[in-house]
């Protein structure tokens, strides 16, 4: 083996997805002038990308192998790393190869190198208050400091309006029906197969029994621009009680700000089957203290988001199209939140509008 290469591997039980080929390192070390890898570490917080610590010569990386965007668009989010950075915003702006290429195209994929910066994953509902608020705050300075990149030509123009599909509920029930057929099919009547059927058959029921609280006009309320697209704990380092880095850019879109308040207060505070209302009142809060959204806005943005969830199969669809069972858990947990938010959608969208 080469020398260069790691002398050791952390976490030797993990997953395929986990391993580097020599090969392939050996050419990542020649590409980014590391030296050599001393040790790397598989890190197994990331859903859909792949992660690992290098430890070399010239500094500690986070290298990340991106599977689930376009070459084209990860090299344009990578690009405006360095003006958010400039901003204040807290970002770890990409590694150049020796080339001065963002992003390596080495053995079939594509990889960026990122200096490591040290912080915990904290989920939102052990956030005090006071870093709930500030969340919101940051969460609004990130928008304003992508619409100046916007402005200064490193993203594209915002188009002036943005359309929202609405799905409908028989298209909803039929995705519902395709997927019972697949965990008859597919299923080896394992426990998560017996509780995806039943939730498949409940959630047929809901959709028909609360059609009427869909949203209607497929014209989002609300400003729209450039957003990171999945602000969740695994995506943001906390040290010293102060945010360290915002992580994973590859999903950076123009949505309605509403849409990404709204999703990341969910992500953050849906937990347990339950919403913490009174962090996402804080949260809101928060990001209104920079960025002024009517709560119009907000309660919109959180209609919209719960019939999506309402309508949405994806993790089922990962399991029984696709053979992943990586987001088995987040249906589970997802289904039981969706139910609980059901019951109770006055409540939560009181709580997005008081922030």
């Amino acid at each position: 083996m080469c020398s260069r290469i790691v002398r050791g591997v952390i976490d030797a039980t993990v997953a395929a997805r986990s391993d580097i080929a020599d090969s392939v390192l050996s050419e990542l070390i020649d590409a980014y002038d590391l030296e050599d890898v001393r040790e790397r570490r598989y890190l197994a917080d990331g859903l859909m990308n792949a992660n690992w610590k290098l430890d070399t010569p010239v500094g500690q990386f986070a290298l990340k192998r991106v599977t689930d965007v376009s070459l084209e668009r990860l090299q344009r989010n990578l690009r405006v790393l360095a003006a958010l950075a400039a901003d204040g915003v807290p970002v770890s702006a990409p590694v150049p190869t020796a080339s001065g290429s963002l992003v390596a195209q080495v053995g079939g994929g594509a990889w960026c190198l990122f200096p490591w910066v040290a912080g915990s994953h904290v989920r939102g509902v052990d956030l005090s208050p006071a870093l709930v608020s500030a969340l919101g705050a940051h969460l609004g300075r990130l928008h304003v400091s992508l619409s100046r990149a916007c402005g200064r030509g490193l993203l594209p123009g915002v188009p002036e309006t943005i359309i929202a599909d609405i799905t409908s509920p028989e298209r909803a029930v039929e995705k519902a029906e395709r997927l019972s057929v697949a965990v008859r099919d597919k299923g080896t009547g394992s426990d998560f197969d017996q509780a995806a059927a039943a939730a498949l058959d409940h959630r047929k029921a809901l959709i028909f029994k609360h059609a009427d609280h869909r949203p209607r006009s497929t014209t989002p309320q609300g400003d729209h621009g450039w957003t990171h697209g999945d602000v969740q704990y695994r995506n943001l380092l906390w040290e010293d009680g102060a945010l360290a880095a915002v992580l994973d850019w590859d999903r950076i879109a123009v949505r309605p700000y509403a849409e990404e308040v709204v999703r990341t207060a969910q992500v953050q505070f849906g937990v347990g089957g339950v919403f913490d209302l009174a962090r996402v009142s804080a949260f809101v809060g928060g990001y209104r203290s920079v960025v002024p959204l009517d709560p119009s806005a907000l309660v919109d943005g959180a209609r919209r988001l719960w019939w999506k969830r309402m309508t949405d199969f994806w993790q089922l669809e990962f399991h029984y199209d696709r053979g992943d069972f990586s987001f088995d858990e987040l249906f589970t947990a997802d289904e039981a939140l969706l139910h609980w938010w059901t019951d109770r959608l006055d409540q939560v969208e009181d709580a997005f509008a008081a922030g």
